[in-house]
């Protein structure tokens, strides 16, 4: 009986254990233990502390020694993670021992590390944007941006700041250089830098604002070199401001400093500045021995620094009259500039070019009225200027050689070779349009660059600010209001460069439209003259013709030599006017009687007014009033002071009128009178845009009847 219990017992106690069995492996899956190792690759050496898990769930770490031990099924994945290598995942195929071989990942680098590093990389950006500062802006600003990026120390702002404005007064924008080098000055003060700065500043025009900055300097912390340039720096200002014995005395204070120092090449450059101001002064005698003094020591310099004092004394020369010395001078730097030029290219911008040495040696010539010796160099500046596509210096030879031929009464080379220089004229206004679009979209840039680099200044004293927000609550009102006041002088410096970017966009356009205005009246004037000249050899009246022609030579000079400016004085004006109303009553002598009158109390010499301004309403008077007149008529032509700054101009005719010279006019002479008074109103327009009102002209009839006539009243204000 009790042997039955037991077996019974041990019959329940089995079908238990078969039942937890089924439970806790429902599906009688295989589980074995797997047995592994994890070392690095390189040096077999083991990794203790790996953590190793399945993805049923099992867990387990390495040994000292690198082993492990984990319960898996075939298809497991382990799972392998440790700080120092990236985490291996590992599919369980059999109970074969495991071998892991793992990577080790670099080791931190210590801040000190780091700190080296990005200073390194600040100094290569800072060389990269030195390297392309002279060949390509954009670039060179592009790699100063990095640089600024990287920038940690006041130091590093600071050069950043000094390359920005290094890149600016390179490429001539001297009121960002300025800005650029105060920048750099109020994170470290440096001496270099306040010398760039007052250069800056007085090529930009401020004049006190670099003498400011030149006498904020102490004298006493300059070495040798820096105390000249200082001295050099003070007499360029001077100079610029008129103050020749100020000059003088900066100029010969560099020069004992040069001397005693012995650096030649500031010797050179001193004496020649000494003679510049000198020659300014009026003191000529004292110039000259300058000069001769800086050549002296540019001879025992180099080649090249010779031929540039000799191109600049002979510059002196032309002014003094000396025209001479002037020719045996450039003819003896030509010969330099050829040797120069073979070691290294001169750009076209260069002074020192042969096609500007040969033009100069030929004016020099047509004014000892030489016109032999001055064709053949105008010749030869045409030539080297067209292989060089110098066309400004082109159209200049192409003029010279015009009036050469006739001063020596070849007229019909003139012609010839005016029509030459009207071909460049008008290829030089095409080039010209593309500069200012160029040099526009240059600027453009540039202000954008600048505006980039002042928003990531901005953005980086933000981010700095940030952070010390969580340290110092007391401090978050003071990064408002700077961040505020940097939004602003951002908006603000955007604002300034956008508007003087559309004040020169308009300038430019306005130039360029008075240019395109002066090119239609010229070859229109010239034209009506010549017809004049044919109407007399029509008639057979060749002495006539011939005075005519001579007369009308005079005019042309003066017309070609004005027709560049935008104004010029009275005077010259009204010698002009005589001149073509002489031409036209010459022609018209039984139409018309004429006066010019000048009140003696009229300051001619105090007044500017646009050239070939007053010509066309004389012309309109004599073609379209006078000359259809049955009577004879009379033109009155006078100049009196209207106020203490203005003067009147008055033209007036008796002739038939406005409204019957209309009538009596075809349908192509009403197109080309209309086109030549918008011509006039255009320009007059334009010129009170750029000089603020300074012309106005009326229109009116002169008689209510019989032959109304016409007046016209030309206001004009002082400067």
């Amino acid at each position: 009986m009790k042997l039955t219990r037991l077996l019974l017992l041990l019959l329940a106690l089995y079908s238990g254990l078969a039942a937890f069995s089924q439970e806790s492996n429902p599906d009688n899956i295989d589980y074995f233990y797997v047995r592994g190792s994890v070392k690095e690759q390189f040096s077999s050496n083991p990794i203790s502390n790996v953590t190793i898990e399945v993805n049923g769930g099992a867990y387990s770490t390495t040994g000292s020694d690198g082993t492990f031990r984990i319960r898996v099924k075939k298809g497991d994945q382990l799972v392998v993670k440790h700080p120092d290598f990236e985490t291996v995942f590992y599919t369980i195929k059999n109970n074969e021992r495991i071998s892991v071989e793992v990577t080790a990942q670099q080791v931190k680098p210590s801040s000190n590390q780091l700190r080296k590093e990005s200073a390194q990389l600040f100094r290569n950006y800072i060389d990269s944007a030195e390297t392309y500062l002279k060949k390509d802006a954009e670039r060179s600003i592009l790699f100063v941006t990095q640089a600024l990026e990287k920038s940690n120390t006041v130091n590093q702002n600071a050069d950043v700041y000094e390359v920005l404005g290094d890149i600016y007064y390179y490429w001539k924008q001297f009121d960002l250089a300025v800005y650029n080098y105060l920048i750099s000055l109020q994170n470290i003060s440096n001496n270099d830098v306040r010398l760039k700065l007052a250069k800056s500043q007085r090529l930009n025009g401020n004049f006190q604002e670099s003498l400011s900055t030149l006498k904020s300097i102490n004298e006493k912390s300059l070495d040798n070199y820096q105390l000249v340039v200082w001295h050099e720096s003070l007499g360029d200002t001077y100079f610029e401001m008129n103050l020749y014995e100020q000059s003088i005395r900066a100029f010969n204070n560099g020069v004992a400093v040069a001397n005693a120092a012995k650096i030649k090449a500031k010797q050179t450059d001193l004496n020649s500045k000494i003679a510049k101001s000198y020659a300014a002064a009026g003191n000529l005698k004292q110039a000259e021995g300058f000069f001769n003094s800086a050549l002296n020591l540019a001879e025992n310099e180099n080649p090249k620094r010779a031929m540039e004092e000799k191109i600049t004394i002979a510059d002196f020369k032309n002014k003094s009259q000396d025209y001479s010395k002037e020719i045996a001078l450039r003819k003896e730097a030509l010969k330099d500039v050829l040797v120069v030029k073979s070691d290294s290219v001169l750009p076209n911008e260069s002074p020192f070019t042969p096609q500007k040495q040969n033009y100069k040696i030929g004016n020099a010539y047509f004014l000892k009225q030489d016109y032999k010796n001055a064709i053949p160099f105008l010749e030869k500046s045409i030539e080297e200027a067209t292989l060089s596509e110098d066309l400004i210096v082109k159209k200049d030879a192409y003029k010279k050689l015009t009036d050469v031929y006739e001063d020596a009464g070849n007229y019909a080379k003139a012609l010839e070779t005016y029509k030459s220089y009207k071909d460049v004229v008008d290829a030089l206004y095409i080039l010209k349009e593309q500069e200012i679009a160029q040099a526009a979209r240059f600027n453009r840039k540039l202000i954008e660059s600048q505006s980039r680099i002042t928003s990531l200044e901005t953005d980086r004293a933000l981010s700095l600010s940030n952070l010390e927000l969580t340290f110092e609550r007391n401090k978050r009102q003071q990064v408002i209001i700077y961040s505020l006041i940097s939004g602003l002088i951002l908006l603000l410096i955007t604002g300034y460069f956008m508007f003087k970017y559309i004040k020169q966009q308009r300038l430019a356009n306005n130039l360029l439209a008075l240019k395109s205005l002066r090119s239609q009246m010229n070859p229109h004037f010239i034209f009506n003259a010549l017809n004049s000249v044919n109407s007399f050899i029509a008639l057979n009246d060749e002495r006539t013709a011939n005075r005519y022609l001579s007369d009308f030579a005079l005019l042309m000079r003066a017309v070609l030599e004005n027709s560049e400016e935008d104004f010029i004085p009275l005077e010259k004006e009204i010698n002009l006017l005589k001149m073509y109303t002489k031409l036209e009553h010459f022609r018209f002598k039984e139409k018309f009687d004429y006066q010019i009158i000048v009140d003696e109390d009229v300051d001619v010499e105090a007044y500017q007014i646009p050239p070939m301004l007053l010509q066309p309403y004389i012309e309109n008077a004599v073609w379209h009033g006078l000359r259809y007149k049955e009577d004879k008529g009379f033109l009155d032509i006078k100049i009196a002071n209207k106020s203490i700054n203005e003067i009147m101009i008055s033209v007036t005719d008796d002739g038939i009128g406005r409204q019957r010279s209309k009538e009596l006019k075809t349908a192509n002479q009403k197109k080309q009178n209309s086109k030549g008074m918008n011509n006039i109103k255009k320009r007059v327009s334009i010129l009170n845009q750029m000089y603020k009102d300074k012309i106005s002209v009326d229109i009116e009839d002169f008689n209510s009847e019989g032959d109304t006539g016409t007046r016209v009243i030309v206001t004009l204000k002082k400067d």
